[in-house]
Order: C-alpha cells, then structure tokens, then sequence
C-alpha cells in the first residue's frame, strides 16, 4: 500500500489547530480523509452531515474522519457554524491536500483553473496501525454526485480492520 502524503491544516472543527494527519494518526487506527469539491457543493455539505449523523460508528471502529475544503478557513467556518461537525473541518486553500493525494479533476484547463468546475470528492481510508501511515482504501468520485455512502465508507474501514497489521 502507498504511504499517505502528511498534512498540516486549519481546523475548524474539533480536534487540534492546526491539525495533521500524524496526531490523528496518533490517535487512531484509522483516519477517513474526505476531500471536498468547495465550500458551495450541496453533496458535499450533505455528505458531512451525513457522517456526522452517524458519527459514533466511525468513533466505534476507532477511525477519526476528517473533511478538507479547499477554502480559506473563513469559508469553512461557515460550514462548521452550520452543521456544528464532531470531526475535524480542514480549510485547505492551497488545495494542497488534494494536490497530494491526486483528487480528480475535470474539464482540463478550465477545472484547473476553478475548484467549482472541475475538482471531483474523493474518499480516502488511512490506516494508522503500522510504523507508515498507509492509504488503504480511497474512492475517486466522476462527478459531484459520485461519492461512497456512510455505509461504504464503514465497510471499508471493517474490511481493512480485518487485515492485520
């Protein structure tokens, strides 16, 4: 498996600010990275708060998740202020997060040139049991409605858990 990139980013949302994956690696077993399109995508809003709803399967499994916009952290606040997240809410206008772990996008130059167009959600699965962090499972979205469920995602944090370290 390759290794996950490092991060260090704003956060919004519970946890440490800044907030990287090595202390939630830390942490946990697992980190369940969620790359985000922008601070306007409507499925992307839906997703967190679907998580969020369900929140304590992910805490039960030993896995943090953490959703990244890519955002300057007042847009992101925004976000947080609204759906009040039990997880960490990263503002990553740089976009270097997504730049790290290849998050899609679309539509060539044009969605180089506007998150809103062309970048694409993306899910990853980080597994924090070994001496490297490790990407164990990732989920790359076609389109803004191309996404994993809740249920996915918690599928594929039990089957990796079922993988010894």
């Amino acid at each position: 498996m390759p290794t996950a990139p490092a991060f260090e980013l704003a956060n919004v949302g519970l946890g440490p600010d800044p907030c990287s994956l090595s202390a939630l690696a830390s942490e946990h077993a697992f980190v369940l990275v969620l790359l985000q399109r922008d601070h306007y995508c409507t499925n992307c809003r839906q997703q967190v708060q679907q998580v969020a709803s369900r929140y304590h399967e992910f805490a039960s499994r030993d896995a943090e998740v953490a959703s990244v916009v890519p955002e300057p952290r007042e847009k992101v606040e925004e976000w947080q202020d609204a759906y009040d997240l039990p997880f960490p809410l990263l503002a990553d206008p740089d976009v270097s997060v997504g730049d790290a772990y290849d998050q899609p996008v679309r539509f060539g130059f044009l969605g180089e040139w506007s998150d809103f167009l062309g970048r694409m959600p993306e899910a990853i699965l980080v597994d924090c049991r070994g001496d490297d962090l490790e990407v164990a499972w990732s989920y790359a979205g076609r389109s803004t409605f191309d996404r994993p469920d809740v249920d996915d995602l918690l599928d594929a944090i039990d089957e990796r858990a079922a993988v010894a370290e």
